[in-house]
């Protein structure tokens, strides 16, 4: 091979800005090529899905309810990714933080008033979330088992569990036979603004818990010990990080957070617990792009989760005035996470020409 590939000392802020743009640019062109494929001007069709989710007001306030539970998401992701632990059920991690608040609201929401059962939802589906993201923290650290498989898989067992409590023990008396739980009664819901389904409090909690964790993992011992683990696993040992508590707990915040993005959707939007499907529009997935838009920096995922979020909402936009099929958003999010991991190589590795030896 004329190229080889070397590790990269360090690297300048300028540098990283320029690769991280530099592979925005290659994903969107590449986007642009499948555009083209199905007969579509790409240029028209990627200024249509900004301008769809932030060029109109309506458009707008929807980037921003998406861009809530991405927020969540993204930021807890980027934590565990930081310690190099590939968490990728997040999504499983959401639907159980919503049935853990559907179960606290159906329950003790009729006897409690809306200050007290709020918090307590949000608290039960933060403990939810966190005990499911332990589980394949536990099996890696004492087992060995591949995370990527464990967390995966465990995304099933989540959604088969929401099916069949929606469709039997908690199928709800007053839906006429859909496979929903009753409503959660109204004073455990969120206020919403008016004339859209944006939650103040919750998009104000969702900003500070990114900027926490980004604090968290910059500022303090454990943060220190997660980066630590994820770029020198050695090193880590021999300076005595425990790795079974380090990664138990940090699983824990992971999956709690995405644990409280399965509430924000419950008490804004849902209002009961249906299929899985419908709780969550894969954000437990397109969160992985999130973290890695935001150079896997919690408090990055903010711009980064609006930025997703703007695409999903113009992605179903020119679904319809184009005539595009379902999965343009999950082909366009895919291209954008592929170019984004390649940019991340070179901010690791150099190219260097290998001259031949005559």
């Amino acid at each position: 091979m004329p190229f080889v590939t070397l590790p990269r000392e360090k690297t300048t802020a300028g540098f990283t800005a320029a690769v991280l743009f530099g592979s925005l640019f290659a994903g969107l062109c590449a986007v642009g090529i499948v555009f083209l494929a199905y007969g579509v001007n790409p240029f028209y069709a990627i200024y249509e899905i900004f301008r769809s989710s932030f060029g109109s007001a309506f458009g707008f306030k929807e980037t921003i309810t998406k861009a809530v539970p991405l927020i969540f998401i993204g930021s807890g992701l980027a934590l565990a990714y930081k310690a190099k632990f590939w968490n990728i059920g997040a999504e499983s991690q959401l639907l159980w933080g919503a049935i853990i608040a559907t179960w606290i609201g159906l329950n003790w929401g009729p006897h409690l008033p809306g200050f007290v059962v709020i918090p307590l939802m949000f608290l039960g589906g933060f403990i939810g979330g966190g005990l499911w993201g332990v589980i394949p923290a536990v099996f890696k650290v004492k087992f060995g088992i591949n995370e990527v498989i464990s967390t995966l898989m465990l995304n099933y067992v989540a959604a088969e569990l929401v099916k069949y409590l929606v469709v039997g023990p908690w199928k709800g008396t007053t839906k006429y036979g859909y496979p929903y739980t009753d409503d959660l009664p109204d004073h455990a819901l969120l206020n919403l603004l008016h004339h859209t389904r944006i939650s103040v409090p919750l998009v104000i909690f969702a900003v500070l818990v990114a900027l926490f964790l980004c604090f968290v993992v910059y500022r303090t011992r454990f943060g220190y010990e997660v980066r630590v683990i994820g770029e020198n696993p050695e090193a880590g040992k021999y300076a005595g990080i425990d790795f079974f508590k380090t990664t138990v707990l940090m699983m824990a915040v992971s999956g709690g957070v995405a644990g409280i993005a399965g509430v924000g959707e419950l008490l804004t939007i849902h209002k009961h617990l249906s299929y899985p499907e419908t709780i969550s529009a894969g954000y437990g997935f397109t969160a992985i792009i999130v973290a890695w838009l935001g150079r896997l920096n919690p408090g990055f995922a903010i711009l980064s989760g609006l930025f997703f979020a703007g695409i999903i909402v113009g992605g179903d936009a020119i679904q319809i005035s184009m005539g595009l099929p379902s999965a343009t958003v999950n082909v366009f999010n895919g291209l954008i996470l592929v170019f984004l991991i390649m940019g991340d190589f070179l901010l690791s590795h150099r190219v260097v020409y290998k001259r031949r030896a005559n």
